[in-house]
């Protein structure tokens, strides 16, 4: 199966879905959380996809939280926890053919797309995320979701589970 993108930011991409949703994924690559459910629990201040409907499937967006204007007050720990994409860009962060960055190659990833040498960059990428967990777990008492609430949010935008 092919999906055509056609939103804002991206017209005529076409990419294949090659693995079932959700399935199959690098041995290495064990995220915690799924897109939909980490549109449900609020990232990316609600501004994040909310003109990709028509890519992914629409049970995606049925709980998912997203609004036209950044609202922090979405995000699941209330606060403003993202750089702006021309930041992301500046630092080299976005990498073709995902020009949202990390979370819309997890999106497409999950969906079912494949691009050996993007996903082994993007899982490195992933893995390295992880240093967030672990200053967490080492600085903040248990389930004190007051504790570091900042990396807590950036862990959700990770598909980490932020409430360790």
């Amino acid at each position: 199966m092919f999906i055509i993108v056609n939103d804002k930011m991206q017209q005529n991409y076409r990419y294949e879905l090659a693995e079932p949703e959700g399935q199959n994924f690098a041995p290495d690559f064990k995220p915690e959380l799924t897109p939909p459910k980490m549109l449900e629990l609020g990232v990316f201040e609600g501004k994040y996809l909310n003109d990709c409907r028509q890519e992914f499937p629409s049970y995606w967006f049925e709980k998912a939280k997203i609004t036209t204007q950044s609202n922090p007050e979405i995000n699941c720990f209330k606060l403003k926890s993202r750089l702006s994409l021309q930041e992301w860009q500046k630092r080299g962060w976005i990498l073709e053919p995902d020009v949202r960055g990390w979370f819309q190659w997890y999106c497409r990833y999950y969906y079912g797309r494949r691009i050996p040498q993007i996903d082994k960059i993007q899982i490195k990428r992933w893995k390295a995320f992880s240093r967030h967990a672990a200053q967490i777990r080492k600085n903040c008492p248990i389930l004190d979701f007051n504790c570091r609430p900042k990396q807590r949010q950036a862990l959700l935008q990770w598909a980490y589970n932020p409430f360790i």
